[in-house]
């Protein structure tokens, strides 16, 4: 239906909802912060618009932090890898072209390794939905150049993608989540919807 009112609307509209959100575990990482982050982004509720899909992790860490992923999650999460990913995992499969871009609202995650930021930031500008993106690292200017060239409504530093919430933002009631630039992106509450009259009271002033 979103799609068909985006394809079809003569206005403009607001696109809501479609989260293929991603976890960049950066060379710089705390590994077990980082882990914490993906459980909870991954699984405290898979099958909302805010819950990750995949993560990307640095090669240089690759081999100290998958398996602590696989532990993890041992039977409750299936893990779907690319070929370096599943050099340091037992119980994987290899992920498809498809699994990039989709969005499982469940207990399943892609994994793939990547050799740089720049590969990290390019993958996720491909397949991402703009909705949720998210960068572990404690090195300050990694940390920057993902929050400016990562095209998402919300980028986090060192924090659980399933804070993009229209509450959890302090605006009530969530109306939507835009993942698009008109005039409202990220959480809405009933103000991004609302327009404004101005109305003026004088006593017979002027302008000079």
């Amino acid at each position: 239906m979103i799609r068909r009112v985006k394809e079809t609307a003569t206005v403009p509209v607001i696109e809501t909802g479609t989260g293929n959100n991603h976890i960049y575990i950066d060379q710089a990482a705390q590994l077990p912060m980082a882990l914490a982050i993906v459980t909870n982004a991954k699984t405290q509720r898979p099958s909302v618009c805010n819950a990750i899909e995949t993560i990307l992790v640095h090669e240089a860490v690759a081999a100290e932090f998958l398996p602590m992923v696989e532990q993890q999650f041992s039977d409750q999460v299936e893990l779907r890898g690319d070929e370096k990913a599943l050099a340091f995992l037992n119980n994987a499969q290899l992920a498809t072209e498809e699994d990039w871009a989709t969005e499982f609202l469940d207990y399943i995650l892609a994994i793939k390794v990547v050799a740089s930021l720049e590969e990290a930031i390019a993958h996720i500008n491909r397949y991402n939905t703009k909705h949720s993106e998210a960068i572990i690292t404690d090195d300050y200017f990694a940390s920057q150049r993902f929050l400016k060239e990562v095209d998402a409504a919300a980028v986090y530093v060192n924090a659980s993608t399933r804070f993009t919430d229209g509450f959890m933002f302090g605006f009530g009631a969530e109306i939507g989540i835009s993942t698009q630039k008109l005039h409202a992106r990220g959480p809405m509450g009933l103000e991004a919807l609302t327009s404004t009259k101005y109305i003026v009271y004088g006593e017979g002033q002027i302008r000079k």
